[in-house]
């Protein structure tokens, strides 16, 4: 079955370069590659975070009346399973959210929308 994200979370399509985290500072989220969280408009997306890359699946949400998405995640770290959780709201041209490992560390984080040739700036 194929779902898609409903026009009031439309805004949110898109990759975004992650610019803050609280659990990591840029040098790590940028550990592989540019940091990025993107969400497509068949609910899925994908992330990828110092050595992380995950897929995720995504469910609407509003909270505090912004747009937003919840989000399971499953994924690889340096070959080893991982999976998790989080959400993201839109705030402004930004967004922000919380990402969880099962098991494991959190952070919240802060993302732009991302261009390709970002290169890593202050948050």
């Amino acid at each position: 079955m194929t779902r898609r994200l409903p026009k009031s979370s439309k805004q949110l399509v898109g990759r975004w370069r992650l610019v803050a985290m609280s659990g990591w500072d840029r040098e790590d989220i940028d550990l592989d590659e540019p940091g990025f969280i993107e969400f497509a408009a068949d609910g899925t997306g994908q992330i990828r975070v110092i050595a992380v890359t995950g897929w995720l699946d995504c469910r609407t949400i509003e909270r505090d009346g912004s747009p937003g998405v919840e989000f399971t995640w499953e994924g690889v770290d340096e070959g080893d399973q991982v999976s998790g959780r989080g959400w993201a709201i839109l705030v402004g041209d930004t967004i922000e959210g919380h990402l969880f490992f099962h098991l494991g560390d959190d952070s919240s984080f802060r993302a732009k929308p991302f261009t390709g040739t970002d290169e890593p700036d202050e948050p």
